[in-house]
């Protein structure tokens, strides 16, 4: 497969796994636990079997670094499986979209990069956008709202991710996937700890199978397939086609659970998605090497 065919599909991919995180009857916060656990051993069995050349070192630093940035990846994957919960899937999706757009504006604060003129209104037809999207979801009830914050507590930690990541490197793109794994599995074991421990015992054959699908195929091999792609494609193209992962779950959204998308959440999704987009076509300078995925 060419590096822009690995890409698309691991992107199409991943805009399909609400489809089965929400066949698994567990808690998110325990979903993406064992995500986590499962994509872990996934990666380090591909390492095993495919690895020629021994890790890269890594400081001690940059290690907690990316231990550290991990646990910000598993309250990420638990805080964007609730937002599918309590809203519809497209919503979920472009709240949690609009991380890209919170990185642009807390990079200039936390780096002392300039923000340009494109940039900013970029950031504001964005966030115009997700007023849109907000405003019409909040019309959906305090239910559809709380889904709504849920994503955009999730994008809070995505945006995080990004910026820690700038301060990494050491490793390679799997290495320091695995460490973040590492981080994401640890934090989500003790808090699972601390609220009743795990129900995994307790769940169906049709919730175990799904799990091991979003485990195993959206995280492990997708992951896989991601990093092994973007190695050989330019950050810019990277960061364009990660859009086909917010595309697929809107089409998820409306064509497999039949949720539908009001006038004015298309015209937000339009906002959000575009101008985020537009502002890495155009070289933002709040990216630099490939888009970290989480």
């Amino acid at each position: 497969m060419t590096p822009q065919l690995k890409n698309i599909l691991a992107m199409a991919a991943f805009g399909t796994i609400a489809i089965f995180v929400r066949g698994v009857a567990l808690p998110s916060m325990e979903i993406a636990f064992w995500r986590g656990a499962i994509a872990l051993a996934v990666l380090w069995l591909i390492r095993t079997l495919l690895s020629k050349k021994k890790a890269a070192r890594m400081s001690a630093r940059q290690k907690g670094l990316l231990f550290l940035s991990g646990m910000a990846v598993g309250l990420n994957w638990a805080l964007l499986f609730m937002a599918y919960e309590h809203t519809s899937v497209a919503v979920a999706t472009l709240a949690y979209y609009f991380a890209p757009v919170l990185v642009i504006v807390l990079t200039p604060l936390l780096f002392r990069e300039r923000m340009t003129l494109f940039q900013f209104f970029c950031f504001a037809m964005a966030t115009l956008g997700l007023v849109l999207v907000i405003g019409t979801g909040s019309a959906g009830g305090s239910d559809n709202l709380r889904g709504i914050l849920y994503g955009l507590g999730a994008a809070s930690f995505y945006a995080g991710i990004v910026l820690m990541n700038k301060f990494v490197r050491e490793g390679d793109g799997l290495e320091r996937t695995m460490l973040q794994f590492a981080g994401a599995v640890a934090l989500l074991f003790v808090l699972l700890l601390f609220r009743g421990g795990f129900q995994i015992g307790a769940a169906s054959v049709p919730s175990i199978a799904n799990l091991l699908i979003v485990g195993v195929f959206h995280t492990g091999l997708c992951y896989w397939l991601y990093f092994s792609s973007i190695k050989d494609l330019p950050g810019q193209q990277t960061a364009i086609l990660s859009y086909v992962d917010p595309f697929v779950a809107i089409l998820v959204s409306t064509l497999f659970f039949r949720e539908p998308i009001l006038p004015a959440q298309a015209v937000g999704a339009v906002l959000i998605l575009g101008f985020t987009c537009l502002n890495q076509a155009a070289g933002g300078r709040w990216k630099r090497g490939p888009k970290e995925r989480v």
